[in-house]
């Protein structure tokens, strides 16, 4: 009699795929039936099917801006006494400032001197400056020295020298500063210290400042340059 053994139980590979494949096909339907009922929602809510009307975007009204502050300078007085006219003044010289020069905070202006009269002129030393607002009155604190060491950064003086200007001739000297926000609107000069004054209108102001000090160079004959431009 021959014995017959029992199988041993195996489980199917093929249920897990069957449970997978179950459980996607589960998941499309709850899928569908969730997008039909957020259709049939919508077609509650509106059953014209008008579209939403996009949202404008929003108008920003700007501002009313500040007023800009008048950065201008104050108009020159006419009558500033001394003020040099176009003829040539009674002591024979008449006298000019340039446009200047710029650079690193340092400011740099010419100052020429002009014998306009009929006889020589002996110069020897440092003009006479002193810096005035627009209406004639000198700024409180600004002082003039002879030579360039009290300004930063400004090119050596060349020193005084004994100059004979003939009718027609011009001497020249350089004016120094330092940037700030001082305007000075008028020169006030003489050939030296106690010589008559004239009163000239650079170009420019002068924005002296911070240490308030105008370093000029000693008289020099005059060459078609400009002022020895800042180091």
């Amino acid at each position: 009699m021959i014995a017959i053994r029992p199988r041993p139980y195996r489980p199917s590979a093929r249920r897990p795929r069957v449970f997978h494949s179950a459980a996607l096909v589960c998941l499309l339907a709850l899928g569908a039936s969730g997008c039909g009922l957020s259709a049939e929602l919508d077609r509650e809510s509106n059953p014209e099917r008008t579209p939403a009307p996009s949202p404008s975007p929003a108008v920003v009204v700007p501002s009313s801006a500040p007023p800009r502050p008048d950065l201008s300078l104050p108009e020159p007085s006419p009558d500033v006494p001394g003020r040099q006219t176009e003829d040539c003044p009674k002591s024979g010289l008449r006298f000019q400032a340039d446009r200047g020069d710029a650079a690193m905070g340092l400011r740099a202006m010419g100052l020429d001197v002009t014998n306009c009269g009929d006889r020589p002129y002996e110069l020897n030393g440092y003009p006479a400056v002193t810096v005035l607002d627009g209406s004639g009155d000198p700024f409180p604190g600004v002082r003039t020295v002879p030579g360039t060491d009290k300004v930063s950064m400004a090119p050596e003086d060349p020193g005084p020298r004994p100059i004979t200007l003939g009718p027609g001739e011009t001497a020249h000297a350089a004016l120094y500063w330092r940037m700030n926000n001082t305007d000075g609107v008028y020169l006030r000069v003489a050939p030296k210290k106690g010589d008559d004054t004239v009163t000239v209108e650079p170009p420019y102001p002068l924005d002296i400042g911070p240490e308030n000090v105008l370093g000029t160079t000693a008289w020099q004959p005059a060459q078609p340059t400009q002022p020895s431009r800042p180091r």
